[in-house]
């Protein structure tokens, strides 16, 4: 039998993938894709009355779609019109969405840096552009959705009407810089927490001199604010929330958008102090011990939630009376002794090299355990500002979930089952929409696999796959490999089919860019989007 007999065939659905980025597509952006049979019409479209599962996990990109999805009075662009659907998401992306939710939250957490200070009577002003508003504020606060009583959130719009940030690399850096100035000078205002968010964003593109930019236009907006804080006599501590474009290349020299495992820097420099060089700090520590530090140099005492440890050793701090701190996060900022692919060793960062030997510092760990993830997993905006915060390892979703699996209680899951048993009993349709990848921060293919078995053992006749696939800490093309990971588990199983391929650019907006949503919309709904079935007669014209 010849080589040509032998090797498989790639589907309709994967070779449309392939052929697309044949034409210059990439994964993160990559125009939905939709199946269709032989007369051209689309398959398994979202219906009125069809169960839908969101098994997405980090939450607050899944919002907008949702919303288009599940109001009844949705009126950001035109829908369809009340689809009634059997909505479950497999976390809550927020409280106010009508939707069941199967692995809701398991607690509030008490006593995160906010509600500590604010609750002492200091006032506390948060800054951060818009990319990066959520991780600030709720994330921040233990998911806590509004500010707490003596907290102030100042959102600085991030650079609109680009198509890419490639093209502005500095975003609006400059002008959270001038914000925290401004607060620094309000007599009134007791902590700043600062976010610069450049490197991260910037991270996940495929543009090395944008990449280099940020990290310069980041060094040098960190130096203002040191040296402003030095003018005033603030105290000013500095870290990350994760690792990104320190290690922005593969062995291979392919580009890895994706966040990484690496450590992160935490500087501090307290010119309340006479010498500020003075304290002396742990080598080593982790994201949560953030805030018990913090607090520590607030004079205030540590809640006995707060597990994390002050990485201050020396107890000289004066009892001077300025309680004014700046906390400033420097997005994506990672640590790494290897310059192969370190965007930060090759930007000029005269800065950060500088105020890294001259005041004390430590490496924190923020990535797998240490934030609450499996083991040898990247670290997340989400985990890292949610430690920052918190004070405390706290268990993320995936891990609850991937627990839940192996125990076999996700398989009981009652929102799950209702949605999947309503969909048998009214012979509707099951619809699972999310990520497919093994390493984002929004979910695994993992859950879907699992999600997919459960419909088999329930006997759902109809079970469609929609499949959102993105480049972040995947290599180049990967989302063809997922996808056809996806339809060969339908086919072990016997079970689903996956109908829609779109590029998570579109569905998980958090911007109010209701253009992009309304494309993901209009795909899922409707069926908007290059039938696979043409782009694959596109590739046999061309060969």
């Amino acid at each position: 039998m010849s080589k040509a007999k032998t090797e498989s065939k790639d589907s309709s659905l994967v070779e449309a993938i392939k052929e697309a980025y044949r034409f210059g597509q990439e994964d993160e952006e990559l125009e939905p894709i939709v199946v269709v049979d032989s007369s051209r019409k689309r398959i398994g479209r979202i219906q009125r009355g069809d169960s839908v599962i969101f098994y997405d996990i980090r939450g607050e990109r899944e919002i907008q779609i949702t919303e288009s999805l599940t109001e009844k009075d949705f009126d950001k662009f035109g829908v369809e019109g009340d689809l009634d659907l059997d909505f479950v998401t497999m976390i809550e992306y927020a409280s106010s969405l009508a939707v069941r939710v199967a692995f809701p939250p398991e607690g509030e957490v008490k006593n995160t840096f906010a509600e500590v200070v604010t609750k002492k009577g200091l006032s506390l002003v948060k800054v951060a552009e818009s990319e990066k508003a959520i991780h600030v504020g709720y994330f921040m606060n233990g998911k806590n959705e509004k500010p707490f009583p003596g907290e102030k959130r100042i959102l600085v719009p991030s650079p609109e009407g680009v198509d890419s940030y490639a093209l502005t690399p500095e975003m609006s850096a400059a002008q959270v810089t001038e914000s925290i100035i401004t607060q620094l000078d309000d007599p009134s205002v007791h902590v700043v927490v600062g976010n610069l968010a450049n490197v991260d964003v910037l991270g996940h593109i495929e543009d090395k001199s944008a990449v280099l930019r940020a990290v310069e236009v980041v060094d040098q907006q960190f130096a203002r604010l040191v040296e402003e804080c030095r003018t005033r006599g603030v105290t000013v501590v500095v870290t990350a929330d994760h690792g990104t474009v320190e290690e922005w290349q593969y062995a291979d020299g392919t580009v890895n958008t994706g966040h990484t495992k690496n450590p992160v820097p935490f500087i501090l420099a307290d010119f309340r102090q006479e010498n500020p060089e003075s304290l002396d700090l742990r080598e080593h520590g982790e994201l949560s011990d953030v805030a018990p530090t913090l607090l520590e140099l607030l004079g205030l005492e540590k809640p006995i939630e707060m597990t994390g440890r002050s990485l201050i050793e020396s107890s000289s701090i004066s009892n001077n009376e300025n309680k004014k701190l700046l906390f400033l996060i420097l997005d994506g900022w990672g640590m790494n002794r290897d310059t192969f692919g370190n965007l930060i060793e090759e930007a000029n960062t005269p800065n950060f090299d500088r105020y890294w030997i001259q005041f004390p510092h430590s490496i924190l760990e923020a990535s797998g355990e240490a934030v609450g993830m499996p083991a040898n997993t990247v670290g997340n905006s989400e985990a890292g500002h949610l430690h920052l915060g918190a004070g405390r390892r706290i268990l993320l979703d995936r891990v609850r979930i991937d627990k839940s699996i192996e125990d076999g209680s996700f398989f009981q899951n009652p929102a799950f089952r209702w949605a999947m048993q309503n969909a048998k009993d009214k012979n509707r349709a099951l619809h699972l929409l999310g990520i497919v990848s093994f390493y984002s921060s929004h979910g695994t293919i993992d859950h879907l696999f699992a999600l997919l078995q459960m419909a088999k053992d329930l006997g759902v006749r109809e079970v469609y796959v929609h499949s959102l696939i993105g480049r972040r800490g995947e290599r180049p093309e990967s989302g063809s490999i997922y996808v056809d990971k996806v339809e060969k588990k339908c086919q072990s199983l016997s079970t689903g089919r996956v109908v829609t391929v779109m590029g998570r650019f579109w569905a998980l907006d958090r911007e109010e860019n209701w253009d992009r949503v309304e494309k993901a919309y209009r795909a899922l709904v409707l069926g908007d989007g290059t039938p696979a079935v043409e782009l694959f007669e596109a590739n046999n014209r061309i060969n």
